[in-house]
């Protein structure tokens, strides 16, 4: 039973599997490198792949969408090839995964940027006001997760996209939780820079992720090499979408990719979430229901990701029993987000979390709830 859906999503779509296994024995040529058939149908595939995501996600540049190796390759090139100078001011926030968290401690260290970690509660809402007055006169870029992948709450990414526009800041949004779950459109929400990865909501492969890169924003590459076009000069092309994307693409997880967008595109992004807040939402009221254990986020208005912990017992030796006795996969620990850890008090023990996806039942949720309580009267008697 696989409640780790916040981790990657399981199963993948039947589609996804054939897509990918016809582009592996029909045409897993390289793309855009030669003029043969292969060649030119393997082009053709990650083609429509960027203008479907383009088209998806509200945005009129396909060939500014870059594909990468996942959502951190892509935070790291939003964020490394931004032209950051010392003083430089970034507002993000404690809930932020180490893709973001890491990449700019990092740029703090080397460039002597300044970061502000704003707080946004455990509860349904965000303080706008609160986080307007965190804006500085050195304010070059606001990032924030869309979606938490600790507690579920949810970004108003709209409000602040509007907030970043008004202010002249660069707006990069991590949609790692969120895309292929919840509605995204880059010029309505005012996103400069989108960031996601292919392998969970949108139901894709591993080893896929893609980094939106609005107009107006210039970036340097963070790492430069072949590209198929311009091989004559020394330098990377300053064309979109090579001058992000040095060395061959992944093929056949851009098919896969492709597969996974079109099968969220027939379930529809309303039922998608309205499932998975069901299942959520019966989750918690019956993780409530059980003594000594503590549930974290909000009480509604959230993503399927529902961390708790059981008072006196490690979180890892939950998963560890839920795994070995129940057959049911969980994470627990520190899930890359150490600061939102500390924002709702499980810095030291971590807690387990237990995420759901499309493909989840109620039958599932009830199993987990039992086998929960069992651990529980098992300790406790």
């Amino acid at each position: 039973m696989y409640l780790d859906q916040a981790a990657t999503s399981f199963p993948k779509p039947p589609e996804v599997v054939e897509a990918m296994t016809k582009a592996l024995t029909e045409y897993a040529a390289n793309p855009g490198r030669s003029g043969h058939r292969m060649s030119v149908k393997a082009n053709e595939v990650i083609s429509q792949a960027r203008e479907q995501l383009a088209d998806f996600f509200g945005f009129s540049y396909p060939n500014r969408v870059c594909f990468t190796s996942n959502a951190t390759s892509a935070l790291n090139q939003a964020l490394k090839g931004f032209r950051f100078q010392s003083g430089d001011h970034v507002l993000t926030t404690s809930y932020e995964h180490n893709s973001v968290r890491r990449p700019l401690e990092n740029l703090k260290e080397k460039t002597g940027i300044k970061i502000t970690y704003f707080d946004p509660g455990v509860g349904e809402n965000f303080d706008m006001d609160a986080f307007e007055r965190a804006i500085t006169p050195h304010t070059k870029m606001i990032v924030v997760s869309h979606g938490s992948n600790l507690t579920g709450k949810i970004t108003p990414i709209d409000e602040i996209g509007k907030l970043a526009k008004e202010s002249g800041i660069a707006f990069l949004v991590d949609a790692a939780q969120t895309a292929g779950v919840l509605p995204i459109n880059l010029e309505e929400m005012n996103i400069d820079l989108l960031a996601f990865p292919g392998h969970k909501g949108l139901l894709g492969p591993q080893g896929t992720g893609v980094l939106m890169v609005g107009k107006g924003v210039e970036l340097d590459p963070i790492f430069q090499g072949g590209t198929g076009s311009r091989s004559e000069s020394t330098q990377q092309p300053a064309v979109y979408p090579e001058f992000l994307e040095s060395g061959t693409l992944n093929t056949p997880g851009i098919a896969g990719l492709l597969a996974g967008l079109e099968t969220v595109k027939k379930l529809g992004l309303d039922s998608i979430y309205s499932h998975e807040l069901q299942l959520t939402q019966k989750l918690i009221e019956g993780l409530r229901a059980i003594d000594y254990v503590t549930i974290y986020g909000p009480q509604t208005n959230r993503l399927g990701v529902v961390p708790f912990t059981i008072e006196g017992i490690d979180g890892q030796e939950i998963a560890i029993i839920l795994d070995q006795h129940y057959n049911i996969a969980v994470r627990a620990g520190l899930h890359c987000t150490p600061i939102g850890h500390e924002s709702i008090g499980t810095s030291e023990s971590g807690a387990v979390r237990i995420s759901v996806g499309p493909y989840n039942t109620e039958e599932e949720i009830e199993q987990a709830l039992k086998a929960i309580e069992e651990i529980v009267e098992g300790y406790f008697g």
